[in-house]
């Protein structure tokens, strides 16, 4: 808000940039307002800690079923803790990456504190010694990513390529073991598809800080299933993520009016 259309352009003829405060601008008509002259800047660097930690938080979150113990240990009906009651591991499991830019690094950057072994698939391959820093294999096609890992968390930008790159047939080569994690956008994933995954059980689980609409509809099916978890869209909600995304837009927007290079212009 407010929303960038062309009614908006035309009536303020002196704007020189949109200084988006995120990393996403699939909300803006980018070839519209380059016809108007105007600059988009976004702020890459300062969303991408909190957001990798948000992907860590939900993958720890849905392995040891963090959502529905915390409703057993309040509930006013438990009695006792059943012992058969499992989550599974993070550590040396198999974590696919999709999509390794700023995020999709930091998030193998922690998950190799975890001994996890790290898959990703970018459009372009990264640099050797980036790879081997995080030990990280590239895998050139998403079929051998998706058929191999324990988590698959997607960490790409919203473009007409990426959208609901995940369908069945992609859900259909994961583990039923796997979990699907998303920190993107959420028309990334067919929903319909998902739903039909957990419910049959074709894969373990998911975990979606963000979904298409958000909110959901209160009566989407997504929303009556027990092996997902969904946040706001809370990846970038931290105090600290907030102001250093303010900040860097004024930097971004001061450049453009100053005639300075921009740092992080789309």
């Amino acid at each position: 808000r407010p929303t960038i259309d062309r009614e908006l352009l035309e009536s303020l003829p002196n704007v020189k940039v949109i200084g988006n405060s995120g990393v996403g601008v699939d909300h803006l008509d980018l070839k519209m307002i380059a016809n108007f002259g105007v600059k988009v800047t976004n702020t890459p660097h300062a969303v991408a800690d909190s957001t990798a930690d948000m992907g860590m938080a939900l993958m720890l979150a849905s392995a040891r079923r963090l959502v529905e113990g915390c409703q057993i240990a309040v509930s006013p009906d438990t009695k006792n803790f059943a012992v058969d009651w499992l989550g599974v591991e993070v550590t040396r499991a198999t974590l696919g990456i999709i999509g390794m830019g700023n995020i999709g690094y930091k998030v193998a950057q922690r998950a190799r504190a975890f001994d996890m072994r790290i898959l990703y698939h970018n459009r372009n391959q990264r640099r050797k010694e980036e790879e081997d820093t995080v030990g990280a294999c590239y895998c050139e096609k998403m079929e051998d990513l998706l058929k191999q890992s324990d988590f698959v968390m997607l960490v790409v930008n919203l473009t007409s390529e990426t959208q609901k790159l995940i369908g069945k047939k992609e859900l259909g080569l994961m583990k039923p073991t796997a979990t699907l994690i998303n920190i993107s956008r959420g028309a990334v994933i067919d929903q319909d598809a998902l739903v039909e995954a957990l419910q049959n059980k074709v894969i373990r689980a998911a975990a979606l800080d963000v979904t298409y609409p958000e909110p959901l509809p209160r009566a989407h099916p997504l929303l009556k299933l027990n092996n997902i978890i969904i946040t706001p869209h809370i990846g970038t909600a931290t105090v600290q993520a907030i102001r250093m995304m303010a900040e860097e837009a004024i930097v971004n927007m001061l450049a453009v009016l100053n005639g300075q290079p921009i740092p992080s212009e789309v």
